[in-house]
């Protein structure tokens, strides 16, 4: 008997586990996955990761620890779901600035619009005569190579003045530093002011500017770094430690980079060639270089973010009359096409391209370049339907 119900219990476990296994999904290939660390970190630095993943996506902001008055969202990952592109009801407005003299409107609560509050409180509004414009959170995985990239290799992608006759030019966006970044040394400078790299505009340094302005117009949340509350206007205590913010910053600098699939695929590769003969990869640049990080999985390292990091006029369609730094109104800082296939997982099953998320599909979003992208749009329209689908299949592969 004793027997018998040893073997019963082995028969049941063996069942639960089979049948679990059948229940329960199992874990998506990483390439199907935005999030994650890069590989190659020590323990300290998993161990930094991981309370940067929990500052980011895991705390919620409310009245008892410095949310508001007004704000936009509640949270860093609220708008960047498994670290994905944003959705249309995360879409941030800015508005108050149309040329380089600089955004007109910071008195009257620019550059972003605070769209809600706290009971009690009333969500902003943008001031009569302000121009605006919407802004579709990006993707974050990969941040830390971008970040990682030198000043001169950025420069050597410019040519402002088209020497080479492609009608592409490429400016970065020179913009004086805030008083707590201090530029690493091998930065350029031009009349005081720094390359910045991040951001639709390409307003932001580095990607500790870009949390600490995050932090503070998005959330209302204050720092050390950016004491100023944006409903009074005025410098208070501290609602985020710097421990926090340097945690985040290093979530963001360590987060893997998209790995593409079916790199073999016949289609998709030839779809990438496709790509480079119709001038895509003119600004979308394929590969790029890491220079030297105490973070030692990023550095000195090659990687295919499909980016230039610089400014492109776009076009009058592409046109908000909104700027920030010294970019016109219809320059765009070239996105990152990586990770462009997954952008759907984070955004309901469905694409919200460009910088306001106007464009449903990747075609529909290469319709709308103009400007210095015109003469690839053109190629593009002349291909066949079969070079046009190998193309997008390429662009989903990322």
């Amino acid at each position: 008997m004793k027997k018998f119900k040893i073997i019963t219990a082995i028969v049941l476990v063996i069942t639960t586990v089979v049948a679990c296994e059948k229940i329960l999904p199992g874990t998506p290939p990483d390439d199907e996955l935005l999030d994650g660390p890069v590989e190659g970190l020590s323990f300290e630095q998993n161990r930094q990761f991981l309370a940067g993943d929990v500052a980011f996506n895991d705390e919620i902001f409310t009245s008892q620890n410095g949310l508001g008055s007004i704000f936009v969202a509640t949270s860093c990952g609220s708008c960047h779901a498994g670290d994905g592109k944003g959705h249309p009801f995360t879409t941030l407005t800015r508005f108050g600035q149309t040329d380089s003299t600089g955004n007109q409107f910071l008195h009257l609560g620019g550059p972003q619009l605070q769209s809600r509050a706290l009971p009690g409180y009333s969500p902003e509004q943008i001031p009569a005569g302000a121009t605006f414009s919407k802004f579709t959170p990006p993707a974050n995985t990969g941040l830390g190579f971008l970040e990682l990239v030198s000043d001169a290799d950025i420069l050597a992608m410019t040519d402002p003045n088209d020497i080479n006759g492609d009608g592409i030019s490429g400016v970065p966006n020179w913009i004086t530093l805030p008083s707590f970044i201090t530029p690493n040394s091998n930065a350029i400078t031009q009349n005081g002011k720094y390359i910045h790299r991040f951001g639709k505009k390409a307003a932001a340094h580095n990607l500790l500017h870009q949390t600490v302005n995050a932090y503070n117009q998005d959330i209302g949340i204050t720092s050390t770094f950016h004491p100023q509350d944006v409903y009074s206007g005025l410098n208070i205590d501290p609602e985020v430690s710097d421990q926090t913010v340097h945690s985040v910053v290093f979530y963001l600098q360590t987060l893997k980079a998209p790995i593409q699939r079916n790199q073999n695929d016949a289609e998709v590769i030839q779809g990438k060639n496709i790509f480079i003969q119709t001038g895509c990869e003119s600004c979308h640049k394929q590969t790029l270089k890491t220079g030297f990080s105490s973070i030692a999985p990023l550095a000195n390292k090659l990687f295919h973010p499909y980016t230039d990091l610089l400014l492109h006029d776009m076009g009058p369609g592409l046109d908000d009359n909104y700027t920030e730094g010294n970019a016109k109104t219809s320059e765009w800082r070239t996105p990152p096409l990586w990770g462009l296939g997954l952008s759907p997982n984070s955004q309901g099953g469905q694409y919200f391209l460009l910088h306001d998320g106007r464009a449903k599909s990747i075609e529909e979003a290469i319709q709308f370049h103009g400007g210095e992208a015109q003469q690839s749009k053109e190629r593009f329209q002349q291909l066949s339907v079969q070079d046009k689908n190998n193309l997008i299949k390429f662009l989903k592969s990322l």
